[in-house]
């Protein structure tokens, strides 16, 4: 099983709650962490220490999306708070919908049922919040022409 990650966390959340965050939503998703064919969030966070330094861990290639791309797709759990600071509903799920799409070559989002783990959300020891969302990434999910 090939998985997309989708990633979202506040502004300066260090590398070791990130982590804990994947390490936790991957045990959810009864996946691992050399599953993981995509790994996206959205373009605000594309200087983001902690993401860009857990992507390199694990020597994944972050994809970015902007605000009005993430805003297109369909989610379980879209939030008018995110929508407020972001300028979208969501942020993890679309982006891990998105990557894992695009992992297919597909430029339209996988289906929200492709989620083995909707909106994980961990709030580390430094105050700092960390939301994964994990797609499966299987071509059945698309129509066959």
């Amino acid at each position: 099983m090939n998985v997309a990650l989708g990633l979202g966390c506040d502004r300066g959340t260090p590398l070791a709650t990130l982590q804990h965050a994947l390490r936790a939503a991957l045990v959810q998703a009864g996946a691992q962490a050399g599953q993981v064919v995509a790994a996206a969030s959205i373009t605000l966070k594309a200087d983001e220490p902690g993401l860009l330094a857990l992507a390199a861990e694990h020597g994944w290639a972050m994809a970015f999306y902007a605000p009005a791309e993430l805003a297109g797709v369909p989610v379980p759990n879209p939030s008018e708070t995110v929508r407020r600071y972001t300028g979208t509903p969501s942020v993890s799920e679309a982006a891990a919908l998105l990557a894992g799409a695009r992992a297919l070559g597909h430029e339209q989002a996988l289906p929200m049922t492709a989620l083995l783990v909707e909106k994980f959300k961990h709030r580390g020891a430094d105050g700092r919040n960390a939301t994964v969302s994990i797609a499966r990434c299987d071509r059945f999910l698309f129509p066959q022409p």
